[in-house]
C-alpha cells in the first residue's frame, strides 16, 4: 500500500534540510523508514486539521513536533474551561480565546519552524473545497456528523486522503478514507443516525485520555501517508476501548453503490449537509416547538399546568435534579407513553436539548396526541437563565 501513497507531497515543495532541521529531528532521522528523504517530505507537506479540540490537539502537537511544514487549523469555537481536561493544546489562560489562535501560539512555541495557517470559521459547503484543495492530507478531528460527511465528500471530490478519528466516553475509532485506494466514510456509514440518538461528548462525556490516544493514532497515519511508508489504515477500521484496554480491527470494503466514491456516484458536488444530517425538521415533518427556560419558570411561578419529563440518565441527574420533573429516560419514553397526560402541555428536558427533540418526534410517530415542547438548550439553558448558582457540567 505504501507505494500507492508515496507521491502526496509534490516534488517542487521538497527542500534540503537545514542545520536546525537536522538538529531538531535527529532522533527521527535515524529511522531508516524516515531518513533524510522522509523528513524532506514532512517539511514540504501541508496538512489540514479540522477541529482543534480533543482529537485536533494531539494531532497538531505531534505533527508539529514531527516537522510537518505547514499546518492548517479550522475551528470557529472558543476555549472553554470544560475543554481543558482533554484538549491539551490549550491552557487555562486561553479560556475565552479562539481555539485556532490558542493552538497556533502553542504550536509556534513547540516548533517555530512550522508554518501555521488558521481559519477561524466553520467549514461549510461554500468554502470547504477552496480550503481543502491547498493541502495534501486532511485530518478530521470533528465531533459532529455534518462536518464529517462534508469533509469526506470534499476529500473524495478532490482526491485527498481523509484521516478519520472519533471518540465517545471510553471508546474511539480511527481509519484512513482514501477513495483512490479504498473505501470512504460513506462506505462505512451510508447515512447518519437520527439527531439526538447518539449523544455528543457534551451530553455523554468522554475520558480525557481517549482523544489523546486516537489523535496520536491519526497523527501516526498522517506521517505514514506523507513519507509513503508503513501500512496505512486504508480499508481498516481500528477500534479502541480505553476502559478495557483492548484494540480490535475491522476490515472495510468499498461500497459498489456508494453515492460519492463508486463508479457511478450520485453526489458530484457538495450538498446541504445540515439537511442531509436532518438538523432541523424534514420538509414533510412538523417542526418541534421549543420553550425557553425563562418561560417555563414563569409557568411554574403562575402555577400553570405543565408536565416536565426529564430524559436524562441517573448519572446525569446526580449533579442537578430538575425541579417538578418526572424521570423517564429516553430509551423508555415510548413504552411509558401512557404515563403522560395528553390534556396537559408536556416539556421534555435533556442536557442540551437534542434528545428531547428525538423523544418528541418518536412520540409523534407512536401516535401521542398531546402538546409537546422541547426545553431550549436543556438543563444548560435552565442553569444559565434561571439558576446560575447550580453546578453545571
Amino acid at each position: 500500500m505504501s507505494e500507492l501513497v508515496s507521491g502526496l507531497v509534490p516534488a517542487d515543495r521538497l527542500q534540503d534540510l537545514t542545520h536546525d532541521d537536522i538538529t531538531r529531528y535527529s532522533r527521527q532521522l535515524l529511522l531508516a523508514e524516515i531518513g533524510i528523504e522522509g523528513q524532506k517530505k514532512l517539511k514540504g507537506a501541508k496538512v489540514l486539521i479540522v477541529g482543534t479540540g480533543g482529537l485536533g490537539a494531539p494531532l497538531a502537537l505531534y505533527l508539529a513536533a514531527a516537522g510537518v511544514g505547514t499546518l492548517g487549523l479550522v475551528d470557529f469555537d472558543c476555549v472553554d474551561v470544560s475543554n481543558l481536561h482533554r484538549q491539551i493544546i490549550h491552557g487555562s489562560r486561553d479560556v475565552g480565546r479562539p481555539k485556532v489562535a490558542s493552538a497556533r501560539d502553542r504550536i509556534r512555541a513547540l516548533n517555530p519552524l512550522v508554518d501555521v495557517v488558521t481559519y477561524n470559521e466553520p467549514l461549510k459547503s461554500d468554502n470547504a473545497l477552496d480550503i481543502i484543495r491547498e493541502y495534501d492530507v486532511v485530518a478530521d478531528g470533528t465531533d459532529n456528523y455534518v462536518t464529517r460527511y462534508l469533509v469526506n465528500d470534499a476529500c473524495v471530490l478532490l482526491g485527498k486522503p481523509n484521516v478519520y478519528g472519533s471518540v465517545f466516553q471510553f471508546e474511539g475509532q480511527a481509519s484512513v478514507f482514501y477513495a483512490k485506494h479504498g473505501p470512504c466514510y460513506r462506505c462505512l456509514y451510508r447515512e447518519p443516525p437520527p439527531p439526538g440518538l447518539v449523544p455528543s461528548c457534551a451530553e455523554g462525556g468522554v475520558l480525557g485520555i481517549l482523544p489523546g490516544v486516537i489523535g496520536m493514532i491519526q497523527a501516526n497515519e498522517v506521517i505514514k501517508l506523507l513519507v509513503g511508508g508503513g501500512d496505512p489504515l486504508i480499508g481498516r477500521l481500528l477500534l479502541y476501548d480505553a476502559w478495557k484496554m483492548k484494540f480490535r480491527e475491522l476490515k472495510l470494503e468499498r461500497d459498489p453503490e456508494c453515492p460519492v466514491c463508486s463508479e457511478h456516484p450520485t453526489i458530484t458536488e457538495l450538498v446541504d449537509y445540515e439537511s442531509f444530517c436532518r438538523i432541523g425538521a424534514k420538509p414533510d415533518e412538523a417542526p418541534v416547538e421549543s420553550i425557553s427556560a425563562t418561560e417555563l419558570k414563569r409557568r411554574f411561578d403562575e402555577n400553570k399546568p405543565v408536565q416536565v419529563i426529564d430524559l436524562r440518565e441517573p448519572h446525569e441527574r446526580a449533579y442537578f435534579k430538575f425541579p417538578n420533573a418526572k424521570v423517564i429516560p429516553l430509551g423508555q419514553v415510548i413504552r411509558r407513553m401512557d404515563e403522560l397526560n395528553p390534556a396537559v402541555d408536556t416539556v421534555f428536558v435533556c442536557k442540551i436539548g437534542q434528545r428531547s427533540i428525538l423523544a418528541i418526534r418518536n412520540l409523534r410517530g407512536a401516535g401521542y396526541q398531546g402538546k409537546m415542547m422541547n426545553l431550549l438548550d436543556g438543563v444548560q439553558g435552565w442553569i444559565r437563565e434561571v439558576d446560575p448558582s447550580a453546578k453545571q457540567i
